[in-house]
């Protein structure tokens, strides 16, 4: 394989330059406002499933910063020259970037969706545990192939560790497919079944995305393909970050209101689903308080 098809050595026409940047930063931008979203509505959810929202920010966090230095490195890393943008050494790293924020994402995505499933105590984490392990060496060992070994120019590393990469990609599938499949017998009857469901099948076939375009890279390719393959990769984010994290999230709120329902939770206000009362606000019962409260009195006194 020449350096010529490596993704970050193409030059771009005026046009294609445009719609990479125009897609990277919608993506960012979009990122962002999912973080402030659920920053701002985390008190929406009850403590039990409080733990996929604060990975879900985590995500969208991670995820928009990855873009503002996939934004600003695709600026350094092109040189105007006539009518074509042409790459100089720094062109790389509008691209690595991905791999820094997908090390640390797919695995929190995977903590994401167990934290508001049927999963709990020591088979919750063994579980998250492996898909943590499983989402790290999936995206590593594609980091290896894809980019470290000769500057991912070398076909026979990439689809090597392509390979390798895609083992641990079906390990995930898997697992996700387990606790879908699992939470929808569980919550058999509940809204929240088919949501969760929703949200496994948005994640296991926007992750199709990423290997197709891993797999272009050992291709070969001009402008336009390294175009679309920006592009692809960055709604693909949006729709793997956002979208599944919106559903993540309505499954966290609907289990929340049922909880409360049910007496076994409480929230101090009500909570509502696209403007639809799901349950009042519960306080603490005054015994409840009392016997918290003696424990908040305990460590008070321990310090």
């Amino acid at each position: 394989m020449s350096d010529a098809l490596a993704p970050w050595n193409v030059s771009l026409t005026l046009a294609e330059h445009t719609l990479i940047v125009y897609a990277l930063s919608v993506a960012g931008l979009a990122l962002f406002a999912f973080f402030v979203k659920s920053w701002v509505s985390v008190n929406e959810v009850s403590g039990r499933y409080r733990t996929g929202v604060y990975a879900g920010m985590c995500i969208t966090g991670v995820a928009f910063l990855s873009y503002v230095l996939l934004v600003l490195e695709f600026a350094l890393g092109y040189d105007r020259k006539g009518d074509s943008w042409v790459p100089n050494a720094n062109a790389i790293l509008s691209w690595a970037p991905r791999y820094f924020d997908w090390t640390v994402t797919v695995p929190l995505l995977v903590i994401e969706l167990i934290a508001v499933a049927t999963l709990a105590g020591a088979a919750a984490r063994r579980l998250r545990a492996v898909g943590i392990a499983a989402a790290f060496l999936m995206i590593s060992t594609g980091f290896v192939g894809g980019v470290v070994i000769d500057s991912g120019t070398d076909t026979g590393a990439l689809w090597t560790w392509g390979v390798i990469s895609g083992v641990f990609m079906v390990v995930l599938y898997l697992l996700v497919i387990y606790v879908v499949v699992k939470g929808g017998r569980d919550l058999r009857g509940s809204e929240a079944a088919g949501t969760l469901r929703n949200a496994g099948i948005l994640l296991i076939v926007t992750w199709m995305a990423y290997p197709i375009v891993f797999g272009l890279q050992g291709w070969g390719h001009g402008g336009a393909v390294l175009t679309w393959m920006q592009v692809v990769l960055s709604v693909a984010d949006i729709v793997a970050k956002v979208g599944y994290g919106a559903l993540v999230h309505k499954v966290a709120k609907i289990r929340s209101a049922e909880d409360v329902r049910a007496g076994v939770d409480t929230m101090p206000e009500a909570l509502w689903i696209s403007s639809e009362k799901r349950s009042d606000g519960v306080l603490p019962s005054p015994a409840h308080v009392a016997v918290t409260g003696g424990r908040d009195d305990l460590r008070r006194a321990d310090r």
